[in-house]
């Protein structure tokens, strides 16, 4: 078992994540596919596409987004042929995916976190600005389900108000670059606080139905708030101007009566 800090810094090697966290985020993100594929009633060739789209869709936006290192399903002497085995696995034996009702949602977002620990830590790798890792992270997040959802004419869910789904990644990629960059801690403990944090943000959602904001339209308030601003200046502006022209005036009357008595005086 690894040691939960660091003694020499944070480890910014080259392929520092275990690889079996790459291999559980694209078994995961399969079986996403798989599933989608079943409901839908595919064939083979969806199956094998809604597999490969899922588990190493996000990979792929990532690393073309990037252009520094390798394609990882290129590079990696197993990422295809997973995605593949998987898929025929489960057009061969859908029957059993009938017993898990709710597996579609826990396999979609334990994938969302294991892809999301993945994209950060390239972005760390590789040294990104934290802005860049936060963003690689929820890319590789949730790029393959974009991905799936798109070829099949859908509008992608990331874009539709939802019980968090996105914002558990960004969430997510946050708490693994604090912990790997600033609280030194190793990376597979950071890989699975972050885990933890985008699955407990998104079952928390779905329990107490915490849905994402969307159609928010400020134009009434803000135009509202200025009008009030615009005719309390308005009238403050009026007041002082009477308040000035009332003293002005009544300084030059002043003025002139004191002129007028001294030259009677003088005469």
């Amino acid at each position: 078992m690894p040691e939960l800090f660091s003694s020499y810094g944070p480890d910014t090697a080259a392929v520092a994540i275990p690889a079996w966290l790459d291999l559980s985020a694209v078994v995961a993100g399969s079986f996403t596919g798989i599933l989608v594929a079943k409901e839908r009633s595919l064939d083979l060739v969806g199956y094998l596409a809604l597999s490969i789209l899922c588990g190493l869709g996000g990979g792929l936006i990532r690393d073309t987004i990037m252009q520094v290192g390798d394609v990882y399903m290129l590079r990696s002497s197993y990422a295809i042929p997973v995605t593949v085995i998987a898929a025929i696995l489960g057009f061969l034996f859908s029957g059993v995916l009938h017993k898990f009702p709710n597996l579609l949602n826990w396999a979609d977002i334990i994938s969302v976190g294991l892809f999301v620990a993945a994209g950060t830590d390239k972005a760390i790798v590789y040294h990104l600005s934290p802005w860049a890792c936060a963003l690689m992270g929820t890319v590789t997040g949730v790029g393959g389900g974009m991905l799936r959802d798109i070829f099949l004419g859908d509008v992608p869910k990331i874009f539709k108000r939802s019980n968090l789904y996105a914002l558990c990644a960004v969430a997510g990629s946050a708490i693994y670059y604090v912990f790997v960059l600033i609280l030194y801690i190793n990376r597979p403990w950071a890989a699975l606080a972050c885990i933890a944090v985008v699955v407990a943000l998104r079952m928390w959602s779905l329990k107490y139905n915490v849905l994402s904001p969307s159609d928010v339209d400020l134009t009434p308030k803000a135009t509202r708030a200025a009008r009030v601003v615009y005719h309390r200046a308005m009238a403050r502006g009026e007041h002082e101007g009477k308040t000035y022209v009332t003293r002005y005036t009544t300084k030059r009357s002043e003025g002139v009566d004191y002129l007028q008595e001294g030259h009677q005086t003088r005469g």
